[in-house]
């Protein structure tokens, strides 16, 4: 019998508590102390379980969970404060750059310069797998401080469908390495798309074809977070895996990744709309963004 289709379960939250949502697709959440301790209390076991996943712990909670939450006092005085905090955090126009330009340009307002950050892997937090190590918990650390601070800055990254590897270790003390499908369905992610309704999508030419990328958002407080994606339909199956796994595959697959990241990168904003300033480019994995801004600016000028 063939598979009729696949369901993703979204919590059905009582209409005290819709904003939930909205707190758990902010990635703010992940520095924000009130905000956790806030998911935990509606279940701490779950949210162990979930490995910290507010929208995992959302879509397994009981509803009875759920309802007991919407009428309890001490919970609604919670979650009033934590969603007061956050509305706060977006809404506030006196930021840490905000004041600094502003004093520096005499309280003239002045054009305000854009920041692409360009990386492999981002570390924001342990349910969004797209991390190994340093490089990427600097990554999402520079996302979380432009955050806090104001800083215009968006970012660009590879949506990991199998993530990093998790190490295991043989009978004989080897090690084997076992990589884990991710279930992007409970990551708070949006595609992105037309205004027509489909997913917006960027080519990027590799040898004999063209591979269709699609683009992911994710929000880290008021940074923007893009992560591509070649898991599409139209690709071939071996092109469908090039940002499967982190660092996974031979130095032709890794190739192909940097080239998705840095020449992908630069047309993805481009589609969106989004013309950053400055790149900044964390190590040489986003290195093919200068050669696409490169041929860009031939053909422009």
């Amino acid at each position: 019998m063939q598979p009729i289709g696949t369901f993703v379960q979204r919590p059905v939250l009582p209409a005290r508590l819709e904003r939930l949502r909205d707190v758990a697709y902010n990635l703010r959440w992940s520095w924000d102390h009130d905000s956790r301790a806030l998911f935990r209390r509606l279940d701490a076991d779950l949210w162990e379980r979930t490995r910290h996943n507010p929208l995992l712990l959302l879509g397994r909670a009981d509803q009875s969970t759920l309802e007991r939450a919407a009428d309890d006092a001490g919970f609604l005085a919670h979650f009033d404060r934590v969603v007061a905090s956050l509305d706060s955090y977006l809404q506030n126009p006196s930021t840490w750059f905000d004041r600094t330009t502003r004093s520096a340009a005499d309280h003239r307002r002045v054009a305000t310069p854009l920041v692409a950050y360009c990386s492999a892997e981002f570390g924001i937090t342990e349910s969004l797998s797209i991390f190994a190590g340093g490089l990427g918990v600097l990554a999402g650390d520079h996302l979380k401080s432009a955050s806090d601070l104001g800083v215009p800055l968006v970012a660009v990254g590879l949506l990991y469908r199998q993530g990093y590897f998790r190490q295991q270790i043989t009978a004989a003390g080897r090690q084997h390495e076992a990589y884990e499908a991710n279930d992007i369905s409970t990551w708070p992610l949006t595609l992105q798309r037309t205004t027509e309704g489909a997913p917006l999508t960027v080519g990027i030419d590799l040898p004999g074809r063209t591979v269709v990328v699609q683009l992911w958002r994710a929000i880290v407080g008021r940074v923007h977070l893009y992560l591509l994606d070649t898991d599409v339909p139209l690709n071939a199956a071996a092109d469908r895996d090039i940002t499967a796994q982190l660092y996974g595959g031979d130095i032709e697959r890794r190739l192909q990744q940097e080239i998705v990241l840095g020449i992908g990168g630069v047309r993805a904003l481009g589609a969106l709309g989004i013309a950053p300033s400055v790149w900044h480019m964390n190590e040489g994995h986003a290195a093919f963004c200068a050669l696409e801004r490169v041929r860009q600016a031939m053909d422009a000028h």
